[in-house]
């Protein structure tokens, strides 16, 4: 079979595979299309961009297009006829072993978007291969995104968006992920920042910059409750929520019993333990039938320190 019978039945089978993928997703109500890179760039916010060089880039984790994210689906198999020319002449390339120019990407957190090179990334991944030579421009955002399911929480979680951007938590703490997983608490956590600045300026006698609250706050106070969440697995009985929810449900949970500090010699794990024993969601309750107990809500920010002071 000569090349080019060999590139026309490797393109039918992409058509095929892109076709039976687009069936499926319309029967499970799930979203197949590439992600257009100008909404993604407006929907979080990204502005700044450097330059990032050359590298090999996992294909998988391309997940969009600047111009052509209607010519192909999210797994990169063609969608319209007019792909085919291109599409074929790059997989004849790829059967003579001819080098390919690197594809230009930007990169946004651990995702990537075809500037150019479409094509080269769709016949690659359907030949199984698993990275592509790239030059790549990388576009500053202020969340982390690790994934498409990242991209697209934060831009419909704009609450979220915006406690990052004033935070500037994903710069200052690269490692920190806050999630919650009910509206309107994004402007609870601002306020413990709020508060712990002035908690420290009283301490340190001084003005202390927003940024090094924010840091403060994160090693001082959320920190340590999150690390007691994990140690006595108090998750577990709140299967649906996040450590950041247990973290204000916990803080806010100890000022509605004590209007106190923590008291000496008890730790954080304790006040952890007492609250998911209390309000643990797997325990079935009387009150279930007329809805969710949520935590007790209080006016004062819920603020606890290491060494029990407010």
């Amino acid at each position: 079979m000569i090349h080019s019978e060999v590139t026309a039945a490797d393109y039918r089978r992409a058509r095929r595979r892109a076709f039976m993928r687009g069936v499926m997703s319309w029967f499970r109500r799930s979203d197949n299309a590439l992600l257009a890179f100008d909404e993604v760039r407006r929907g979080i916010h990204a502005q700044a961009q450097r330059e990032g060089g050359y590298r090999e880039v996992p294909i998988d984790h391309i997940v969009g297009s600047v111009g052509r994210y209607r010519d192909f689906d999210r797994a990169f198999l063609p969608r319209q006829v007019q792909t085919r020319d291109r599409w074929e002449r790059v997989d004849h390339a790829h059967i003579d072993g001819t080098d390919l120019p690197p594809i230009d990407l930007y990169k946004i957190g651990e995702t990537y978007f075809v500037k150019d090179g479409n094509h080269r990334v769709s016949v690659a991944r359907e030949r199984g291969q698993k990275f592509i030579d790239a030059h790549v421009i990388e576009v500053s955002a202020p969340a982390p995104v690790d994934s498409v399911e990242d991209l697209l929480d934060f831009i419909r979680d704009q609450d979220a968006l915006g406690f990052y951007e004033a935070t500037h938590i994903a710069e200052l703490r690269p490692d920190a992920r806050i999630e919650l997983t009910l509206p309107g608490q994004y402007e609870k956590l601002l306020e413990h920042i709020a508060t712990h600045q002035w908690y420290l300026g009283i301490e340190a006698k001084r003005e202390i910059p927003y940024r090094e609250a924010v840091a403060s706050w994160y090693d001082r106070i959320y920190l340590p409750t999150v690390e007691a969440v994990r140690a006595t697995g108090a998750l577990r009985d709140f299967p649906h929520r996040s450590e950041a929810d247990l973290y204000l449900w916990v803080t806010e949970h100890h000022w509605y019993l004590r209007q106190e500090a923590l008291p000496k010699g008890r730790d954080l794990s304790e006040l952890v333990t007492e609250y998911a024993e209390e309000h643990s969601e797997r325990r079935p309750s009387p009150l279930a039938a007329i809805g969710r107990i949520r935590p007790p809500r209080v006016r004062r920010p819920a603020i606890l320190r290491r060494d029990g002071s407010p």
